[in-house]
């Protein structure tokens, strides 16, 4: 008799294609994210203008023509005098404030000028007696180098040479005693009403006004980008240090409120005008904390000052912070599901091994094994084997095979009666145990229930 085809339950049919779709989908989701993360991100406002491009020394106009002597001519300087100061110099400072800072100590200070090119910064570096060496207003001992770091120190830095609060904090630092706060002591005055009639002449004219000692030519070209309304320029060369500076920002602000005022004094550049209290400050520290080293050391043009300046201004400007509207944006599908991406990619691995793990509970047992398979399968496939057995079974194998059809008959009323499970398995157990003694008694391995039903429960 043949034996009776037993077919997967419709929801495991079910399953098994929606396993491998949670499974496609999964891969395709995490295609998608990581070559989605090869995009390049454009944070910026715009493409600003401002151009930027590496400038090899001396291609700008920031070497003077001074020189320094040679090592050994300074360290013999040095060792006559604990303060040198080169032709040339530029760095000033408060003799009272660094004496109290150096206290007792030895220390020798060497000032060289400005504008030096590589090699004769070396020979500076190379002086060892010097506690401290001065190059331009950039201040170094030792293994440390110290900068200002506030609008009011880089101004008294880069508009009258003052390096006092760097020369206190580098010897403070030398002698590992507590630093002394910085002071601002920078004194300003009101132009008299002679500069300033002076002034407004000139910017009235041509927008533009350049002191008796300043560098600046014109200006600069791409002036426009930074202040697309126009600006007005005022060049005064470094001031003396320990002079009150003339404050042209302030006053011709007063007479011109709504006329943006750029105002340099050496190297140092200030604004003035329409919005000034929320955009002056972040243009002079942005400008100072990227450049400042480079102005300290080197002789650079105003010309060349102002154009850097004005570029970070266009940078600024393009960056938004004018309170100009942010441009259009077209919407990009991708971008607003990217972050839902991760997500989906894990609910479908999450899904995929759900239906994985409940796979493998059904075929935990081996193939054939008596206990595989549903209950009614075990019992159609069991019932199929006795059949067949009845037709081979001889006097010695009749009680085993009449137990077994006996447990299969009460397991088929027990399912019928809607008994627990665990009841009808133990009844087909004990079917599947007589109906293995019937085929060892009978001599038919091929009737054994685990080689019976392999095939037919899998």
């Amino acid at each position: 008799m043949a034996g009776t085809a037993v077919t997967a339950p419709r929801g495991v049919r079910r399953a098994e294609p929606l396993r491998w779709a949670l499974l496609a989908v999964a891969v395709v989701v995490l295609a998608v994210f990581l070559l989605a993360q090869r995009q390049s991100i454009d944070v910026s406002y715009g493409q600003s203008p401002a151009v930027s491009r590496q400038v090899e020394e001396g291609s700008a106009g920031e070497l003077s023509d001074a020189t320094v002597p040679s090592t050994e001519e300074m360290t013999a300087l040095v060792d006559a005098d604990p303060v040198v100061r080169l032709p040339g110099a530029v760095a000033r400072w408060d003799e009272r404030r660094v004496r109290e800072a150096i206290g007792g100590e030895d220390t020798r200070i060497l000032v060289a000028p400005t504008g030096l090119d590589e090699e004769e910064r070396k020979r500076v570096r190379e002086v060892e007696n010097a506690t401290v060496r001065v190059i331009g207003t950039q201040v170094s001992g030792g293994m440390f180098q110290a900068t200002p770091d506030t609008l009011p120190g880089w101004r008294a830095q880069f508009a009258t040479g003052d390096v006092t609060d760097q020369l206190v904090a580098l010897i403070t630092a030398l002698r590992k005693v507590p630093r002394p706060a910085d002071q601002d002591t920078l004194r300003w005055r009101d132009p008299s009403g002679t500069e300033l009639d002076t002034v407004t002449a000139d910017l009235r004219a041509d927008g533009l006004h350049v002191a008796e000692g300043a560098t600046l030519r014109q200006v600069p070209k791409d002036a426009d980008t930074a202040f697309p309304d126009g600006a007005w320029y005022v060049a005064l060369p470094a001031q003396p240090y320990g002079e009150p500076l003339p404050a042209y920002g302030p006053a011709l602000h007063r007479l011109f409120p709504d006329q943006p005022l750029v105002v340099m004094y050496g190297s140092w550049v200030e604004y003035h005008g329409p919005g000034a209290a929320d955009f002056a400050e972040l243009a002079g520290t942005s400008f100072y904390a990227h450049f400042g080293d480079r102005l300290s050391r080197y002789d650079y043009p105003q010309q060349n000052v102002l154009g850097v300046y004005l570029g970070r201004v266009t940078d600024i400007r393009y960056a938004g912070l004018f309170d100009r509207p942010l441009p259009y944006r077209p919407l990009d599908p991708l971008r607003v599901a990217l972050p839902a991406l991760p997500w989906i990619f894990a609910a479908c691995v999450a899904g995929f091994l759900v239906l994985s793990i409940r796979s493998l509970r059904r075929s935990g047992t081996r193939p054939g094994d008596p206990q595989r398979g549903g209950v009614r399968a075990r019992l159609a496939g069991l019932t199929a084997l006795a059949v067949e057995a009845s037709l081979l079974t001889d006097a010695r194998s009749n009680p085993a095979l009449t137990r077994g059809i006996g447990k299969l008959e009460a397991a088929r009323q027990a399912l019928d009666e809607g008994l627990p499970d665990k009841h009808v398995r133990r009844l087909l157990d004990d079917a599947t145990a007589e109906l293995d003694d019937t085929a060892r008694l009978t001599g038919i391995p091929e009737f054994r229930p685990d080689l019976y039903l392999q095939g037919r429960l899998s």
